[in-house]
């Protein structure tokens, strides 16, 4: 059996009746595994050796996930490597900042003295969330990455209705759409790129938004067969939930696996175990890496257990 270092943020701020990584914990305590928790601030570096100080934890399935009584610390703080757990999975949910660019950078040394990170440290600061699409541009929407706002403009200009938005947010944060001869143009971008000093992205809105953003999930190399579909609210433009979207989890459309298979293997061969890629319509948006989420809304709504899968996938990624 395995011991699992999470590095996560504080237990008392999940929302664990919906929480990805709640339900990753429950999946693995399930099939008979130990959890600990750390958060990213414990993590440091003595006589050349990554550790951290970290807690065990007990679960308790059957308590209401609404409240704070579904876990209880089981051990003191132990300071000790990473390379003494079977697996740690990294949860910290951005901001992307310094700090957690400095985190990946200990967890990619954790690596290199036999640690088994998920998703790997260097693959998270290799794969920025927004950019990384670039990559993949026979799946996206006409996009264009600068921080100049008169090619912005142009770009505008010739698409009529776009979508801008900062390289850094999360949860559908500092992201508008611009119409044809929309007035706030100007502000919007003079904000967005401070003034010239920032770089953005700006894609094509998509009208297929009203049909839902939606989440695929890819663990272990292979698609979860089921979609998230968020769905905005009348009048908004992000499906994200954290803006208010409604989730409503769908089976894959062929275009889906399309997207999925081509690019489920690539990610995987990089150290991604867990990727979530966002799709509206026909395009991906976005290539998310740090710590997708959705598992417990599509297996609450499906027949498929998505913790399960991670579960098991792993397993399968320590042990072979």
């Amino acid at each position: 059996m395995m011991h699992v270092l999470f590095i996560i943020d504080p237990l008392e701020g999940l929302k664990a009746y919906k929480d990805s990584s709640v339900a990753m914990m429950l999946a693995l305590v399930a099939r008979g595994h130990s959890v600990s928790v750390a958060m990213q601030g414990d993590m440091f570096i003595e006589g050349g050796v990554v550790k951290t100080g970290a807690r065990s934890i007990a679960l308790h399935p059957s308590a209401d996930l609404h409240g704070h009584g579904w876990w209880e610390y089981t051990s003191d703080r132990l300071d000790q490597a990473l390379n003494t757990y079977a697996a740690v999975v990294m949860r910290k949910d951005p901001p992307f900042d310094m700090e957690y660019v400095y985190s990946t950078h200990l967890l990619e040394y954790a690596q290199a003295q036999g640690a088994r990170v998920f998703n790997s440290g260097a693959s998270i600061r290799n794969h920025p969330e927004k950019l990384s699409i670039t990559e993949f541009s026979q799946y996206t929407a006409p996009t264009l990455v600068t921080r100049d706002m008169a090619r912005i403009k142009a770009f505008h200009d010739e698409q009529s209705d776009i979508v801008v938005k900062p390289l850094d947010g999360m949860g559908g944060a500092g992201v508008f759409r611009l119409m044809s001869g929309d007035a706030n143009r100007g502000a919007i971008l003079e904000m967005l790129t401070q003034e010239g000093q920032r770089t953005i992205m700006a894609q094509r809105y998509l009208p297929q938004i009203v049909d839902g953003d939606k989440r695929i999930l890819l663990i272990g190399g292979e698609p979860v067969p089921y979609a998230l579909a968020r769905i905005p609210l009348a009048g908004e433009t992000r499906g994200n939930l954290a803006a208010g979207g409604r989730g409503v989890a769908k089976p894959l459309t062929d275009r889906d696996w399309e997207i999925a298979n081509a690019m489920a293997p690539v990610l995987y061969e990089r150290g991604l175990l867990l990727v979530g890629l966002d799709v509206i319509g026909d395009y991906v948006t976005e290539i998310n890496v740090t710590s997708p989420t959705c598992f417990v809304e599509i297996t609450e709504q499906t027949d498929f257990d998505v913790g399960e899968r991670f579960a098991v996938a792993l397993e399968l990624a320590v042990h072979g």
